[in-house]
């Protein structure tokens, strides 16, 4: 692709990186912001840096939020006792938008493959372990809601070991309503918010 100018090619180039957008998406992006009011460019920019920079991680449940406590976790009227646990912050942005759920999130950031060099210590699964077993723990059950790829599997079956000797903690996992293989997040909302109220509960 020939460009007639090298400051749009470089525009297009880094536009491209982003997932989901081939370079011919890129480029009609590239031209659309060349468009735009110069303010509207300028807040483009300023989100975007700001978002990068100054988003933090929540020190309870590790979703991204821009304080210290994400605004769940600071919530009262979630019920604190019901943890839902997820390999990624889409996941909790795909579960809230069920309107379902009303309990609170622990995000793993990522499952365990082997193939990928990602092991259980590269993982949120000992501060996880450590939020359920603490002596003034609220937390009464904890919801596998983890996508049910393979290495989702293997991710749910080392958590159930890991939680199942806590005395006062049930484990359960999302219905089957998500497709073996399939991502959460792209799951519809109806059978998303279904497999969550349907959930089951193990077996200790």
């Amino acid at each position: 692709m020939e460009f007639p100018s090298k400051l749009i090619e470089n525009a297009v180039g880094e536009l491209a990186r982003l997932p989901g957008i081939g370079r011919k998406t890129a480029l009609r992006l590239a031209l659309h912001l060349l468009k735009a009011e110069m303010d509207t460019t300028a807040s483009l920019a300023e989100a975007l840096a700001k978002m990068r920079f100054e988003i933090t991680y929540c020190n309870t449940c590790h979703s991204i939020s821009d304080t210290e406590e994400c605004a769940i976790c600071a919530n009262k009227l979630r019920d604190h006792s019901l943890v839902c646990v997820v390999s990624d912050v889409r996941d909790v942005i795909a579960i809230e938008n069920t309107g379902q759920y009303k309990g609170v999130y622990h995000v793993l950031g990522g499952v365990i493959s082997p193939i990928e060099g990602i092991g259980p210590s590269d993982l949120h699964i000992d501060s996880l372990v450590a939020r359920a077993a603490a002596e003034d723990s609220e937390v009464r059950e904890v919801i596998l809601a983890i996508s049910p790829t393979m290495e989702g599997d293997t991710t749910a079956f080392y958590l159930s070991r890991r939680l199942r000797d806590l005395p006062n903690v049930h484990i359960s996992t999302i219905a089957r309503g998500i497709p073996v293989g399939g991502e959460l997040e792209y799951a519809d909302e109806i059978t998303l918010g279904r497999s969550i109220v349907e959930r089951l509960r193990q077996a200790r």
